[in-house]
């Protein structure tokens, strides 16, 4: 199969230029085949009357000595058979190319047939008839010994060009039809994109640039109606997360305006009015995070440091959170060194450790591990709270996506803090993953590269 585009462009011009030829040529002979058969038979039926009529006239020496000095004999064969075969050739020699002939034609001429033989490349034109003498009857064969006229070659050639520059301009019209409905289909395509028309079928079967450049369209429109679907999602997502608050802070707002509100009410109503702002500010923050991560306007501050030091740091850091529950820690952190943005990293930590005190039981457990290879940092972190479902581990990730068990109050968030650590994970060349089991705990697996994010290739069993 044909799959460069250039070897296809390249054998399609040459079929349709063999293609025209063929048919040009076979159409301008069977054409001119007819008219030369015609005016070839004319000319020696004429040319056989009139040697006809001179031995009609004449004696038949005179006769056989004025045929004999005709100037015509010089273009034509002309043989005179009696009834025993022998023959007799008027002119000066016989042709080097003349027809054999057998006894039978002979014998049919002589009992007054006439007999015509139609030219072709390998044959001249013959024409037998008989001729009465005073001798008898006689058997007479002409037989054409040169080429068609310049003027009928000419007249050939031109008519078979034209043909041929008729057919091969249909022929390559045709063919470029055939190559040129890939790019349309592709042209249309980009039509109804431009529209917003994500849902296309470009059913192109061709393999090589075409189908290559097929295949990455297709995907580029499933990457569209992705993105499209997300955007839409966003600002759904947006409008609830926001609709919340602002409905609360409406609310309440109205409440405080009530005359005869006493003191305990209106302090109570503006802690919720001042949590809701906090909330809206937390949620706005973290959206404006996530859009630089993704959008890469953030550039990385790559340093090395020791990471098993940035997660004791952090559990220090948010003591206040897990001491007033009596979580505890199990630690088991080999040193290990690594180069890396060391913000962003840090952020990562806070958020996954955060989660694990959130969504675990007073007094429970959270195992922090570091393993180390030759090209990769595993971290594990594992807490023993009530764990996610098997649905939901599949859109943690996302951005506003609240598991069932944030429903209520007591899980309070904006469902941005997962989708950021993975966008700074991935920023990273790393992968994280989650391991969980509803009512018991869940276990996030981040894996980072040991050396420069940007000297190094994830393979596919980190992905």
């Amino acid at each position: 199969m044909i799959r460069s585009l250039y070897i296809r462009v390249i054998f399609t011009f040459l079929t349709a230029v063999l293609a025209g030829i063929i048919i040009a040529f076979t159409i301008t002979f069977l054409t001119f085949q007819e008219k030369m058969n015609g005016n070839l038979q004319t000319t020696l039926l004429n040319l056989g009357q009139d040697i006809a009529r001179v031995y009609e006239t004449v004696p038949l020496q005179e006769a056989e000595f004025i045929v004999s000095g005709m100037k015509i004999l010089d273009s034509y064969d002309i043989r005179i058979y009696d009834e025993t075969g022998q023959s007799e050739y008027l002119g000066s020699h016989k042709g080097p190319n003349s027809t054999i002939l057998s006894m039978a034609d002979v014998k049919k001429v002589l009992a007054g047939e006439v007999i015509q033989v139609d030219p072709s490349f390998t044959a001249q034109s013959l024409l037998g008839m008989p001729l009465k003498t005073e001798a008898g009857t006689r058997a007479l064969f002409i037989e054409s010994l040169v080429a068609p006229t310049a003027s009928f070659t000419i007249k050939w050639v031109s008519t078979f060009l034209i043909y041929l520059l008729s057919i091969g301009s249909v022929l390559i019209l045709a063919a470029s039809i055939f190559l040129v409905r890939p790019i349309k289909k592709l042209t249309e395509a980009t039509r109804r994109i431009a529209g917003g028309d994500f849902n296309i079928k470009l059913n192109i079967k061709q393999k090589g640039e075409l189908g290559t450049l097929a295949q990455s369209f297709e995907q580029m429109m499933f990457d569209l109606r992705q993105l499209e679907q997300m955007r839409r999602d966003f600002v759904s997502n947006v409008s609830h997360e926001v609709q919340s608050p602002l409905t609360s802070i409406s609310g309440y707002a109205m409440a405080l305006k009530q005359v005869n509100l006493s003191d305990e009410d209106r302090i109570r109503y503006l802690d919720i009015i001042i949590s809701e702002a906090s909330r809206m500010s937390k949620m706005s923050d973290s959206l404006l995070k996530l859009s630089l991560l993704e959008s890469q306007s953030q550039q990385m501050r790559l340093t090395s440091f020791s990471l098993d030091e940035q997660i004791r740091r952090v559990i220090v850091a948010i003591q206040p959170q897990w001491s007033a529950r009596n979580i505890r820690f199990e630690l088991d952190l080999k040193t290990a060194m690594l180069t890396a943005d060391h913000d962003q990293l840090n952020q990562v930590w806070t958020n996954l450790l955060g989660n694990g005190i959130k969504f675990s039981e007073d007094g429970g457990v959270i195992h922090v591990s570091i393993k180390q290879d030759s090209k990769y940092v595993i971290v594990r972190i594992t807490d023993s709270g009530i764990g996610i479902s098997p649905e939901d581990q599949k859109h943690i990730f996302e951005r506003f996506f609240k598991a069932d068990r944030s429903h209520s109050r007591k899980y309070d968030g904006s469902g941005m803090g997962l989708a950021i650590v993975k966008q700074i994970v991935s920023l990273h060349h790393g992968d994280i993953r989650v391991e969980s089991e509803l009512g018991h705990g869940t276990t996030f697996i981040v894996t980072l590269p040991a050396a420069t994010p940007t000297e190094i290739v994830k393979p596919d069993s980190y992905r």
